[in-house]
């Protein structure tokens, strides 16, 4: 397929507002909501039923015919962020991280503090440079050493504009790119939440299909181990973002994936410790993106993981795959991304939906 033919599929299908909207919705780990509700709003005309289970992971079903399998589509609504933990007596707030955050990247940062009574804007600040020590400017000031100013000028002014509890988000553009590529926060995993709501409007299997939105996935896979659980499905695949090696400071056998060659099959991740993707999987994805001339890459990994390593361990095991979207500068308000790259997922996993429904 040339470059030419998989730009006009990106420029025909994708709904950049519909990213934007993503990526521009604020929901860290244990408050998905605006998520959920995006996916409800998506999916009401288009799937037969919508659960909100106990932990507030979204279960959309698209019944299929009780002879044929069903496949389980998982992508985490929740994104990394904050949260306060402490107001000191001058009126600063002190927070922890809530999921896997680089400290170098939050000095300076604008955030925006989330609490019943509406949005308090708020700067990350440290010790000023110019008072540093030459051996202190060498290194990353630790979160624990930095400090939220919302103007406040006490403590109980503080405590009369936000609560310990609450969730902090840091404020990020939405910008799109050329070569039909864009900018946000949270593409990790707004990305795989689009694909799944696509994969639902643009399917047609016998399979009964269950597109599930999960919840605090950044802080331990937990909703995709209920979800798993309770659906037991006969396929499962899970939808994420994974490191594209593609830009400067990257060695290629650190992260060969690249932007704009096709979604991610994952074979292992975690050296392991993750998921092994089962023969069957593989075989059934692989075969899938040859026989319609989908791009994909292949993935070996040492880091990270996914929903898939949950989902594959429920009851008797669950064959699971695991799709990724290679995006630059994962866990950083300013992550890049290719819709190439979302669409090509998008029509692989329809694809071989198609043929599990053809059992």
């Amino acid at each position: 397929m040339s470059k030419k033919e998989e730009k006009s599929k990106a420029d025909k299908y994708f709904n950049m507002d519909l990213m934007r909207e993503l990526c521009q919705s604020n929901s860290i780990s244990g408050f998905e909501d605006d998520i959920a509700d995006i996916f409800e709003r998506e999916l009401k005309d288009v799937v037969d039923t919508i659960e909100k289970d106990h932990m507030g992971n979204m279960i959309c079903t698209k019944k299929g015919k009780k002879s044929k399998p069903s496949v389980m589509l998982a992508s985490h609504m929740d994104e990394v962020g904050l949260m306060v933990r402490f107001i000191d007596d001058n009126g600063f707030l002190r927070f922890t991280k809530i999921g896997g955050i680089n400290d170098q990247m939050l000095q300076n940062q604008t955030v925006t503090i989330h609490t019943p009574q509406g949005d308090v804007t708020g700067v990350l600040g440290s010790k000023p440079p110019h008072i540093t020590t030459a051996e202190e400017r060498k290194k990353v000031v630790p979160f624990d050493q930095m400090f939220i100013d919302i103007g406040a000028k006490d403590k109980e002014e503080a405590e009369s504009m936000v609560s310990v509890g609450d969730p902090i988000t840091i404020n990020a553009l939405f910008a799109e790119y050329p070569h039909n590529c864009f900018m946000g926060k949270a593409i990790d995993n707004r990305a795989g939440c689009y694909v799944v709501m696509e994969v639902l409007k643009r399917v047609n299997t016998d399979a009964t299909v269950y597109g599930v939105g999960t919840v605090q996935e950044e802080v331990g896979l937990k909703g995709a181990r209920v979800t798993a659980f309770k659906l037991n499905p006969d396929w499962a695949f899970a939808l994420d973002t994974t490191l594209s090696g593609d830009h400067p400071g990257v060695k290629p056998e650190e992260a060969p994936g690249k932007m704009g060659d096709g979604p991610v099959i994952v074979i292992i991740d975690a050296g392991g410790r993750g998921i092994i993707t089962p023969k069957k999987v593989r075989d059934l994805l692989i075969s899938t993106g040859d026989e319609n001339d989908i791009p994909y890459q292949l993935e070996v990994g040492d880091g990270g993981t996914t929903d898939g390593s949950a989902i594959h361990l429920q009851r008797e095991g669950i064959p699971t795959g695991v799709f990724s979207v290679p995006t630059r500068y994962i866990h950083t308000p300013c992550s890049v991304a290719s819709a190439e790259d979302i669409e090509n997922t998008i029509e692989l996993i329809v694809k071989a939906i198609e043929k599990i429904g053809n059992e």
